[in-house]
C-alpha cells in the first residue's frame, strides 16, 4: 500500500519535516507498519506560490485492514496531529493520501483508488520512484519512474 504524506504548515512542531516524522511514528500504532519510505521532497505551494513551501514524501505500508479502514486510520492520524480541513488546496499541516492499495481499482463516493491525480504530480511520483521505481500504476500500467518523468504538476519538486 502506498501513502503520500505532505504539508506546508508545521503546526505545533518545529518544522514540517518534524510533523511528517510524527505522523509516520503513529502509523505502527494504527496497525500500518512502514516497510519503506522516501526522503522528504520540497516544492512550491500550488496554486499560490507565495504560501509556504511544501514537504512531501511516500511511505510503503503493510496493511491487514481493507482500504476504507486504512483511509479512516489515516484521517484519524491527520486529525490527531491538528489537521483542520479548509478550502481546497489551502495551506495545511498534514495531508495523508492513500495512493494505491495493491492493484485494487475502487471508485466510490468516499474512496477512489488509485488516487485520481497522483500520477500527474512530481511531488508524489518523484518520491515513489525513489523507493519503488518499477511500481506500475494499476490503471495506466506505467511505472513510477515514467510517471515522474511525465508529471505536469509540481515540476519544481526535488529532494529537500
Amino acid at each position: 500500500m502506498i501513502v503520500a504524506l505532505g504539508g506546508n504548515l508545521a503546526g505545533d512542531y518545529a518544522s514540517c519535516e518534524a510533523l511528517l516524522e510524527a505522523a509516520l511514528a503513529r502509523f505502527p500504532q494504527a496497525e500500518l507498519p512502514v516497510v519503506a519510505r522516501s526522503s522528504w521532497w520540497r516544492s512550491a505551494a500550488w496554486p499560490d506560490p507565495s504560501a509556504p513551501e511544501y514537504r512531501n514524501g511516500i511511505a510503503i505500508v503493510e496493511a491487514h485492514a481493507g482500504p476504507q479502514a486504512v483511509l479512516d486510520a489515516l484521517l484519524r492520524i491527520e486529525a490527531d496531529l491538528g489537521r483542520e480541513r479548509g478550502a481546497r488546496n489551502a495551506p495545511r499541516t498534514l495531508d495523508l493520501d492513500l495512493i494505491a492499495y495493491g492493484r485494487q481499482v475502487i471508485r466510490t463516493p468516499g474512496l477512489t483508488l488509485p488516487h485520481p491525480r497522483a500520477h500527474e504530480r512530481l511531488f508524489v511520483m518523484g518520491p515513489l520512484a525513489e523507493v519503488l521505481p518499477d511500481w506500475r500504476h494499476p490503471v495506466l500500467g506505467r511505472t513510477a519512474r515514467d510517471l515522474a518523468a511525465e508529471a505536469v504538476v509540481g515540476l519544481d519538486a526535488r529532494p529537500a
